[in-house]
């Protein structure tokens, strides 16, 4: 197809992760507003936890909510209407979700056309990859022996193609999040892999409504100013030839469409803005512009793009042992020093069976306490607190040794701590420690099809090259700010500021918005990496990094080794970072006192 300058392409994002309401899929279909109907049910976490179910049943490793509630409940509907729908649902089994959403389509007697996106799977390529010295992209660690799954991080070729051969429904297996959503603008608009300004904002539109309701209101720092929870919309965008987009929501749903809430999504879990790195397309993101059109519509634009890399981002898991933990909550005065006390005690005595019975210790062992706000650390202001969950995490390669202690959580009830109750103090089970990894693979060891049926296709993808890690020009950083020596108060930063943040593996991310264009000055000058780093040293054991975003008036910040090895591998009570946004709001800043005026 060739490019249209008046053509608008509408999409419509029902999922944000797997789990997510069953809300979304006939609240777009209904709404008769949109052209492709995507899902994004995947990420690291996630993939982990589908390794596990394959590990029990063969059949499974795909997110089944897609068949089983979501389609069920819109195919008659997608059909009738003409609505393609595309869905990375397949996970590390994409042939079996296709199958199981065939058997669901011929007992409503429909008979979509199904297109699957094949090569994802590496696994095969591991022991020579192994062999070959490849390590771990993070950690640099080498890679484990023994693999439950290695998944490529396909990008939105395919997808297209499977399009253009007709596909009614496209499910793809490890792709990156925003494929599902630029595949269908590259078969509306023909764009070609050359286009990339138009590439990069065909991929943001995918990140903004990759994680459904981020974009609508959900998780926005003013959440007061969301209205009706319950009803929120989920997103819809109409996608222009030149990769600029709108934002807006069905008619009559809840949440809202706004400037500072797009923002914070366009930020949430990237590292460099200027260098976006994905299969398609390198993008840079730092002189996008968000604008409110009006109370229901922001407008996305300004988007660039350079080549791709030659090489894929391979998402892979491994067991590493097994994994229980176990709660109680301890009520009454000083409650979080006796649930500090019973957790340590619960370890204690568990290690000394340990060693009687010839065990190792455990290779992981963590106390977190809920309500006490240990996240904090020495911000905390909760240290009265007189109602905490106590939550004990331990690892351990021997399923035996959970065993120990999933029968010594229970006896702390009445040996221990006076106010110790809970819920149900049932014994903990031990579960297979699912453990991510991540490394780099070149695209031309990694051949990618579509299958439709007994029909497949070859996908031809572009070698890409070189792509520094940096783009090629850094983003002049802000007007220096200079204090005019009067009054100054200290208020916390979300006075100042939105914020939202997220993971990547054992990265977490802050991005940070002024609400002011003429205050990130300031901003600059009091959230310095030096700053944050200190404001974190409980959390972040790694470098802090910060990069500029002028076309919103923003930054972004990474923290390395911040997650307690982020995902499954953590024991943190926030293994993905969701708080650390909130965490860095608490900030107090140093402001002129006419600015509070």
């Amino acid at each position: 197809m060739t490019a249209n300058s008046d053509k608008v392409v509408r999409i419509g994002g029902a999922s944000g992760f797997w789990g997510d309401s069953a809300l979304g899929a006939p609240q777009l279909v209904n709404s008769g507003q949109i052209d492709y109907l995507v899902f994004d049910y995947l990420a690291e976490t996630t993939m982990a936890i589908m390794a596990a179910a394959r590990l029990k049943k063969p059949e499974m490793g795909y997110a089944t909510d897609f068949v089983d509630v979501a389609m069920k409940a819109v195919l008659p509907e997608v059909m009738k209407r003409g609505i393609k729908v595309l869905a990375n649902a397949g996970g590390i089994n994409p042939q079996g979700c296709a199958a199981a959403l065939k058997a669901l389509a011929e007992s409503m007697q429909l008979n979509p056309r199904i297109a699957i996106v094949e090569g994802d799977d590496v696994s095969a390529l591991m022991p020579a990859l192994r062999e070959g010295g490849a390590t771990d992209m993070f950690s640099g660690e080498p890679l484990p022996a023994k693999v439950l799954s290695a998944n490529a991080y396909l990008g939105a070729l395919p997808v297209a193609k499977a399009l253009a051969e007709g596909a009614d429904i496209v499910i793809t297996g490890r792709g990156v999040d925003s494929a599902v959503t630029l595949g269908p603008l590259i078969h509306e608009f023909g764009w070609t892999p050359g286009q990339h300004d138009a590439l990069a904002g065909g991929s943001l539109a995918g990140h903004i409504i990759e994680c459904g309701c981020q974009a609508t209101g959900g998780l926005h720092t003013d959440w007061e100013a969301v209205p009706d929870w319950p009803n929120i919309g989920y997103p819809i965008i109409d996608c222009r030839a030149d990769g600029s987009f709108d934002v807006r929501k069905a008619e009559g749903t809840g949440g809202a469409i706004l400037r500072a809430a797009i923002a914070e999504q366009m930020l949430y879990e990237i590292g460099d803005p200027g260098s976006y790195l994905l299969p398609d397309v390198s993008c840079d993101f730092r002189e996008v512009v968000i604008e409110q059109i009006d109370a229901h519509r922001v407008r996305v634009s300004g988007a660039r793009g350079r080549a791709p890399s030659g090489q894929y981002k391979v998402s892979a898991t491994a067991m590493d042992g097994w994994r229980a933990a176990g709660a109680m909550v301890i009520v009454g005065i000083d409650a979080a020093r006796k649930a500090q006390r019973t957790g340590e005690s619960i370890l204690a005595r568990c290690r000394q069976m340990l060693r009687q019975q010839g065990l190792a210790d455990f290779t992981q062992a963590q106390v977190a306490l809920l309500g006490a706000e240990t996240l904090y650390g020495p911000h905390s202001r909760a240290q009265a607190a007189r109602e905490v969950m106590v939550r004990v995490t331990v690892n351990h390669p021997d399923k035996q040794a959970l065993a120990i202690f999933a029968r010594e959580i229970a006896p702390a009830g009445t040996s221990w701590s006076p106010g110790t109750t809970g819920p149900g103090l049932a014994r903990p089970s031990a579960s297979p420690h699912i453990k991510p990894f991540a490394f780099l693979l070149d695209k031309g060891r990694v051949p990618v099809r579509v299958s439709m049926g007994e029909q497949h296709w070859a996908v031809e993808i572009p070698a890409g090259g070189a792509v520094s890690a940096a783009p090629a020009l850094p983003a002049p950083a802000p007007a220096p700010w200079q204090d005019d020596g009067g009054p100054q108060v200290e208020v916390p930063l979300v006075r100042l500021a939105w914020a939202r943040s997220g993971d990547k593996g054992n990265l977490s991310n802050i991005g940070v918005i002024a609400r002011r264009p003429e205050w990130l000055p300031l901003l600059w000058a009091r959230l310095t990496p030096e700053a944050v780093q200190a404001w974190f040293a409980h959390l972040v054991h790694g470098r802090v990094e910060r990069f500029h975003l002028p076309g919103i008036h923003a930054m972004n910040f990474v923290m390395h080794d911040a997650l307690d090895g982020g995902g499954p591998a953590s024991t943190r009570m926030d293994p993905l970072g969701k708080g650390m946004g909130q965490i860095l709001l608490d900030m107090p800043v140093r402001v002129p006192a006419a600015w509070m005026s």
